[in-house]
């Protein structure tokens, strides 16, 4: 892009009043508007008749796919429904009519859909008794619509359409600011590089994605700019990676310590071989001599936390000080308790703090990990806080990774003197191109094995005509002495859906079909110290069914919960449902995970839930959970972002990730620390470096 960025309104291209709203848009540069991408293209060819409006609909008449026409308005209607305004519009194109509505904006779409004007409208159709499209997406049609065989489409709101920024504003835009600074656009990935793998120029691939003129140019546009996403991305984490290799490392160790024979010598089981390999290779990271950056992905109930806990006496035996950081306060506490039960014959000193404690106590344990009393640290966001400082921080864990934002991490880091060995670890297995792409800088252990005895848990996909069965089966269970959990995905009951909730359904089943057992509650919207209790008394004898949201998705431990009965499944990612279902079976007893399903389920949503009763398999599921919802719904907003990937999908680009990734190694091979390509390094440590990583170039 251009060397040196310049402010759009000073650019004198646009007026105060535009800039504004494009600045709604993150639009405030010449940069940010060129790289503001077309969502979609309409393509002449693709443009149809509303009499083959039928091959676009199922037998039902419901939609298929977006379909795109070119039509005039030929009725409209604004009128008052309750105090509301609703607009009624009919299209036709010569060869048919078909309606729309719009109950939102019907002011403005009322003005701007004007009579005898042709449209190009773009949206899904369905047929009851005649056609109808809701809220299409349209255009002005005029001479100057299609320069080439397809016409642009941007991202853009109704609220900013509305006051006057639509896609044919867009382009005109684009072209009077690519007209003036075309020119100073610099391409900073080596020439020789984008030659030999026949991309072609930075500056035509940014004309020809906002004006193509044909499908070829617009493809050769969007190839060259995923790449150029790949190239940046690809370029920070291997150099991170490499940088990490020519670390000295303060915390080097030549042996494994004191302690992790006596360890392996008072289990009362064996390790699993990935345990093992997992543990090996974290030592011989530790023995390196360069601080270790490394991400262990392990199925539910894999056994991560051994591999922790081996680890860290690893290190504590050689003298330093270990971290190990939780997304919440149960698994925090959880992890405490383990930590001193599993060392309570070794001399090691291990501190809890959590955001609930009371000042004193608090104050005690901020006190003894300064002073070097505290070997091992556990502990949940309260980490973070300023007034905590190590003697000697050396091994910093970090569970549940992606529960915690980037500068999260990188604040437990900075609590060190000099860089120690991180370990981050995931029950959430992860498909292998977020690997790459996210996760390139760490070494990558997975653990995939369970603990010997452990029985694969049983799944079952069940609708409402079944509960009665369900419920009787789990009081059988809780008759012989064991647990169960029933998860539901709301708190409380709301007007918008005819989904069961977990307040409700608790009132409901403790006085009905579970009158005679001790029935308990928890959601996300209790207080800490409340969690506690609930989850404290349901570990004990306090309850036999803990009615609960999603809040015990990670890190629950209870070796006698052998049911969970997870409703509205449907509802759920299959990498959620897993996690879910890893609540049970947790010890030698057969457990049981039952699919609630409600009656108006899908059926794409009812063959999702099939995967889960065909594989207990972590991995596989993540795989197949990311082709089916993709990375924003996988991660979830705490990571959303964190690519900068405006054009590739880490589902459809696989290949070029990986030939992205060949590419960038060969070339770093060559110059590790871009001392030979300096505008490369400038823009990434500018736009990528503070994103990913507390480490600069």
């Amino acid at each position: 892009m251009l060397k040196e960025d310049i402010d759009l309104l000073r650019s004198g291209i646009i007026d105060k009043k535009r800039y504004q709203l494009l600045s709604q848009l993150n639009i405030r540069t010449i940069n940010d508007l060129l790289s503001y991408y077309p969502r979609k293209y309409l393509d002449r060819k693709t443009i149809i008749s509303i009499k083959d409006l039928h091959k676009f609909v199922d037998d039902r008449g419901n939609s298929i796919k977006e379909v795109n026409l070119i039509v005039r308005v030929t009725h409209k209607n604004l009128v008052d429904v309750r105090k509301k305004k609703i607009l009624n519009v009919t299209f036709s194109d010569g060869t048919g009519f078909i309606n729309s509505v719009w109950f939102v904006y019907a002011h403005f779409f009322n003005k701007s859909l004007l009579k005898g004007n042709e449209y190009l409208i773009s949206g899904r159709v369905s047929y009851k008794g005649r056609w109808e499209i809701a809220h299409p997406e349209f255009e002005l049609i005029d001479k100057e619509s299609f320069e080439g065989e397809i016409l642009p489409v941007y991202p853009l709101k109704n609220e900013i359409r509305l006051k006057g920024v639509n896609s044919k504003y867009l382009r005109e835009v684009v072209k009077s600011v690519y007209e003036k600074y075309s020119d100073k656009i610099i391409d900073i990935i080596p020439k020789e590089i984008v030659e030999k793998n026949s991309y072609i120029s930075l500056r035509k691939a940014i004309y020809s994605i906002h004006f193509p003129e044909n499908v070829r140019s617009k493809n050769l546009a969007i190839n060259r700019l995923k790449f150029n996403e790949l190239f940046y991305l690809q370029s920070v984490m291997i150099s991170q990676k490499l940088k990490y290799k020519r670390i000295k490392s303060d915390f080097q160790i030549s042996d494994s310590g004191r302690f992790l024979d006596q360890f392996y010598r008072s289990l009362p089981f064996d390790l699993t071989l990935d345990q093992k390999n997992t543990i090996r290779d974290i030592y011989k990271d530790f023995k390196s001599g360069t601080p270790m950056n490394r991400l262990v992905q392990g199925d539910v109930g894999s056994g991560k936390t051994m591999v922790a806990l081996a680890t860290i006496l690893i290190m504590v035996g050689n003298g330093y000080q270990c971290a190990i950081m939780a997304p919440t306060e149960i698994l925090a506490e959880q992890h405490y308790i383990n930590f001193k039960n599993y060392c309570k014959d070794f001399d090691v000193n291990i501190s809890l703090i959590t955001g609930k404690m009371r000042k004193k106590l608090k104050d005690e344990v901020i006190t003894n990990i300064a002073s070097g009393i505290t070997d091992i640290a556990i502990g949940t966001h309260a980490l973070f806080q300023k007034d905590i400082q190590f003697s000697q921080l050396g091994y910093v864990v970090i569970d549940e990774q992606h529960r915690f934002g980037v500068t999260q991490r990188g604040d437990l880091i900075t609590k060190s003197s000099s860089l120690p060995h991180i370990l981050v670890m995931t029950a959430t297995p992860i498909p292998r191109t977020i690997t790459l792409s996210l996760y390139g800088d760490l070494e990558i252990s997975s653990i995939k094995t369970m603990p010997l005895g452990r029985k694969p848990v049983k799944t079952a996909i069940r609708g409402n005509n079944s509960l009665e069965k369900i419920y009787s089966f789990i009081g059988k269970e809780i008759d012989e002495g064991k647990k169960a959990y029933i998860v539901f995905p709301l708190v409380e009951k709301s007007e918008r859906s005819d989904m069961n909730a977990a307040v409700d359904q608790y009132m409901i089943l403790k006085t009905t079909v579970f009158s005679k057992y001790k029935v308990g509650l928890l959601h996300g919207k209790m207080k800490s110290f409340e969690k506690e209790e609930i989850m404290e008394g349901f570990k004990g004898d306090d309850y036999d069914i803990l009615i609960s949201t999603t809040v015990i998705e990670v890190g629950v431990d209870i070796k006698t919960a052998s049911v969970i009965l997870i409703m509205h499944s449907e509802r759920f990612g299959l990498a959620q449902l897993h996690q879910l279902r890893g609540r049970v079976g947790r010890s030698d007893i057969q457990s049981y995970c039952i699919l609630h399903f409600s009656d108006k389920i899908s059926e794409d949503s009812l063959e999702r839930l099939k995967i889960m009763e065909n594989t207990n398999d972590g991995f596989e599921l993540s795989e197949k959970d990311f082709e089916l919802r993709g990375p924003g719904e996988f991660f979830g907003e705490k990571q959303s972002g964190i690519t900068d990937l405006k054009l590739v999908s880490l589902i459809y680009d696989r290949s070029l990730i990986f030939s992205t990734r060949r590419i960038v190694e060969k070339f770093l091979e060559k110059d590790p620390d871009l001392s030979n390509s300096k505008e490369l390094k400038n823009y990434l440590n500018k736009n990528y470096s503070q994103k990913i990583d507390i480490l600069k170039f």
